[in-house]
């Protein structure tokens, strides 16, 4: 067994404080996400873990990329086949989490997901590499596959389909965009009395906000 008991660290890099605050979350979650970006720390800053109840009823995690936010949502995308797809179109009640460690900062973000506009699907998918094209076209997310050797003789029958060709996105491939009900707002602190802000979701479109004991 490793105890990992000692494993302790003090937080001191910043504070989150109601003075300091704007009154709705993705105004506070696009300074945070360019605080950290200046900051300059390792790692993709739009990492995230998306969190769904899977068809066995079991909740997964899984870390993606944030593909864009605005004051309607948050999207990434994804196969619509993948186990992560199958999960969010029987439920769509998601978690989305950021951990961003060189600012002791994280944020939670409690929603709602559905499927993209196909237009937005689209202009997305053809922004991307050929390369990143073919590979969401061979690989069928999730599903058991005999060997590496499977999917990169597939990619190779692809690369000689299309070469020349314009690569068109497949149907079973698009976004997600989440939308936020609730977006916790967490700043460790020292003595782990660490500050703690919650937006929520009202009926008339504003947010209450609240401090949560750390």
């Amino acid at each position: 067994m490793s105890d990992l008991s000692n494993y302790r660290k003090s937080y001191e890099k910043s504070e989150l404080l109601e003075t300091n605050i704007p009154e709705d979350p993705i105004n506070l979650f696009n300074r945070w996400f360019h605080e950290v970006e200046d900051f300059g720390g390792s790692g993709e800053v739009n990492a995230m873990t998306v969190s769904t109840i899977g068809l066995d009823g079991f909740p997964k995690s899984r870390v993606v990329l944030l593909k864009k936010f605005s004051e309607e949502g948050f999207i990434f995308y994804t196969n619509y086949e993948s186990e992560k797809g199958k999960a969010i179109t029987a439920n769509p009640n998601v978690c989305l989490s950021f951990f961003w460690q060189e600012m002791e900062r994280q944020v939670i973000v409690k929603g709602i997901a559905q499927k993209t506009s196909e237009i937005i699907s689209d202009n997305y998918f053809d922004s991307r590499p050929d390369g990143s094209k073919l590979g969401a076209i061979v690989s069928h997310q999730s599903e058991v596959i005999p060997s590496r050797t499977f999917l990169e003789e597939n990619l190779k029958k692809l690369e000689a389909e299309f070469e020349g060709k314009p690569i068109p996105r497949p149907d079973n491939w698009g976004g997600f965009i989440v939308t936020p009900l609730q977006v916790e707002f967490w700043q460790g602190r020292p003595n782990r009395l660490h500050d703690r802000i919650r937006y929520t979701s009202q009926s008339d479109f504003s947010w209450k906000i609240d401090r949560l004991s750390s």
